[in-house]
This record gives structure tokens, C-alpha cells and sequence, in this order.
């Protein structure tokens, strides 16, 4: 079992990962909210840390098997040279350290890492897929989505519908329950557009069901949540410039078939979309508004989001976005209130930061804030 030395500045040991991240318990105590999520994680890190926080601060919010990760957080740890560093690097060695942390739930951000790694550069095949489950398996891990491979032609290509169905087997052999994509269903604003997305995942999401138990998932970005374009007058194309007020993905979600197409929340992107999109114009011209309520629209559908991206964000309204991302537990996004007004357990919140790699000053860093970020939501409570 992995432990702590008793003094502050020891590092954490967490077997080969805590000595190679050289990540102190100052840094984690800096990093979590609360002095009670400090104690907890100061007994025991990675999966031990799960129990004493449970024991400590009450029943746990997020059971320690429905704690996730999607490897686009530490896309630089899989992507860099094992020969030309001594930190995690690869698929094997990176899924090895994510299970040291406590992780139990892998999503992938597609199958390629560097060359030079075990298995080679490019595990998107049978073979590899074989491969990475073996891996899984050996450090006590389930994959359980994949932003990969959605056709955008419409109608489908053969050469499409066939890569389409390899990407199934993959999952398959993988063990998920669900697959998917990082974009939303279409970029436009145009509800044409969306009827067109609609139809298409309906039919994708029926050969997924039918290939295994698998659940086609699309993943938000803000722009989702804005306003469709579904009403007059036209424009010179003929598409309308007003909106009825309904938003983009609600619309989606309104016409296609729940048995069949399902969504990953990205709880950061739609506070985003809270605090950009809030006003539309209507049919008859007069300009009105509307606040986004994220958790409103996963409680009007719940059996619908199986996966969350956790993803945290520090208020900041000099950006665009009004949001800096930063590691689980130290922004402003109040996740307690959001996971607490959720009815069913059935949900798997994939811990994300896209801005977690360090790059050449700090190679270490998305892996620190992995640990940082699965300290802090394990330390949620139900009360």
C-alpha cells in the first residue's frame, strides 16, 4: 500500500509515480479545497485516499468506481519519448499511473501515442484494441467511451459505415459501454442543419446498440447551448435569423431517440454557455433573455447523460468565456450542488483540464493535477 512520509515537505511516494512526479504534500494540501479534504488526503493516496474520505467527511458523492478520466488530460504524458525521460509516457505506463492515483474509469481521446512506446504508435485496430484491454485489465481499469471515430457524411458512405462499425469492435474488445465524439452533433446555427444531425445519429446510435451494449454519445461544447436559428424573416439563402428560443441541443435532444442517442455533458463548456449565451432574438424582433441552467436540463433527462466531462473553471470575465480551466476542486464551478441535484448514481464524471500539460517547463503536471483533481472529487459528500 502506497503511503505518506510524516513530514510535510516528504514527497508523496504512490509507488514509481509519486517519486517521479516529485509532488509534495504541500502541493496537494495548496490545491484542495477545505482542511477536512487535506486530512483525508494526507493518510493515504491514490485508491486508499477513497476510503479514508469516506470514513472522514461522510458518504462519498462520487463512489470510488464511478471516478473517471479522459486521457486527453494527459495526452502529453502518452504522446512523449520513454526513452528520453524517466515520467510516465505511453499507454501502458500512463494507465499504470492513473490507476496508482485511483482512477477506475478510462475514457480515450483515440488510440495513437508515441512510436517508441509499447505497442507502437498506433493501437486503433483489433489487435491493438486487444492490447490496451490487457492492460486495463492488469492495473484493475474499465474503458468507458472513446471520442473517436463519428462519420460527418450524411448520407453514409459505405467506406463511412464500414470504418463505423470497426470502431464498434474496438469498443467492444475495449469493454465500453459507451462511445463517442468531441464535437458537437454539427456546428450550425440552422435547424435544418440539426434535423439533418438528428437523423443521422438516430441511425448511428441504433447500429451501436445493435453491434453490443454500446451507447452512442455526443460530447457540448458551448456553442451548442446557444440559440437555434428557426424562425424568420430568411436571409438571402433562405435560412432564418431569429429564434423561437429554444437552444440548439435542447432541440437535439427533443428529436432523437433516447434508446438510441445520449450526451456528455461537459459541465465547463455549459457554464460557459450560461454566461455567453444569453439572449436571443425573437420572431417579432424584440431581444430576450434566457440564463442557461445546466443542471435543469440533465434532471428534465437524466438517463440521458451517462458520462460528465468534470471539468473545473476559475471565474475570470476578462476572457471570452468567462472562465480559466483549472484542476477539479479549485474553481468556482460548485460541483457539490450540481452532482448533489442528480437522482441516479448512474453517471461516470470524467475528470478533464485541456490545459493541464506543462510542456517542457513542467512535463510533470498533468499527472500532478490528475492527482490533485481525484483527491478533490472523491472528498464531495452527499451532505
Amino acid at each position: 500500500m502506497n503511503t505518506f512520509h510524516a513530514h510535510d515537505d516528504d514527497q508523496v511516494e504512490g509507488g514509481a509515480l509519486g517519486r517521479k512526479l516529485g509532488l509534495s504534500r504541500r502541493q496537494l494540501f495548496a490545491a484542495t479545497t477545505g482542511m477536512a479534504a487535506a486530512a483525508a488526503i494526507t493518510a493515504l493516496p491514490g485508491r486508499a485516499s477513497a476510503a479514508v474520505s469516506a470514513t472522514a467527511l461522510g458518504t462519498p458523492l462520487i463512489r470510488d468506481s464511478k471516478r473517471g478520466i479522459i486521457l486527453y488530460t494527459v495526452r502529453d504524458a502518452i504522446s512523449r519519448d520513454p526513452n528520453t525521460t524517466t515520467l510516465p509516457s505511453g499507454f501502458k505506463e500512463v494507465l499504470k499511473a492513473l490507476s496508482e492515483i485511483g482512477y477506475e474509469r478510462i475514457e480515450f481521446a483515440g488510440f495513437t501515442q508515441h512510436a517508441n512506446a509499447e505497442g507502437g504508435a498506433n493501437l486503433d485496430s483489433v489487435a491493438g484494441a486487444t492490447l490496451l484491454r490487457s492492460w486495463l485489465d492488469e492495473y484493475g481499469l474499465r474503458a468507458e467511451g472513446n471520442h473517436g471515430f463519428i462519420p460527418g457524411s450524411w448520407p453514409l458512405t459505405q467506406a463511412d459505415l464500414d470504418r463505423f462499425k470497426v470502431s464498434l469492435e474496438i469498443a467492444n474488445i475495449l469493454g465500453m459501454d459507451h462511445m463517442g465524439t468531441g464535437n458537437d452533433p454539427t456546428g450550425s446555427n440552422y435547424k435544418a442543419d440539426w434535423d439533418i444531425a438528428a437523423q443521422k445519429w438516430n441511425v448511428l446510435g441504433e447500429i451501436a446498440r445493435n453491434s453490443g451494449y454500446v451507447k452512442l454519445y455526443t460530447h457540448n461544447h458551448d456553442a451548442a447551448y446557444n440559440f437555434l436559428l428557426d424562425s424568420g424573416p430568411l436571409d438571402a439563402q433562405g435560412r432564418p435569423t431569429r429564434s423561437s428560443g429554444i437552444r440548439k441541443l435542447e432541440y437535439f435532444l427533443g428529436i432523437t431517440d433516447p434508446k438510441f442517442v445520449n450526451l456528455e455533458m461537459d459541465i465547463y463548456w455549459a457554464h460557459v454557455a450560461q454566461y455567453k449565451h444569453r439572449t436571443y432574438t425573437a420572431p417579432d424582433g424584440s431581444v430576450q433573455t434566457n440564463i442557461f441552467n445546466p443542471l435543469a436540463l440533465v434532471q428534465a433527462q437524466e438517463g440521458r447523460y451517462p458520462l460528465f466531462h468534470a471539468k473545473d473553471g476559475k471565474i475570470n470575465t476578462a476572457t471570452a468565456n468567462g472562465y480559466d480551466m483549472v484542476p477539479f476542486g479549485t474553481g468556482d464551478i460548485d460541483y457539490t450542488t450540481f452532482f448533489r441535484g442528480l437522482v441516479s448514481q448512474h453517471h461516470y464524471p470524467m475528470y478533464e483540464q485541456d490545459t493541464a500539460p506543462g510542456g517542457t517547463a513542467n512535463p510533470a503536471q498533468s499527472l500532478q493535477f490528475a492527482q490533485i483533481s481525484y483527491n478533490n472529487l472523491s472528498a464531495l459528500t452527499t451532505e
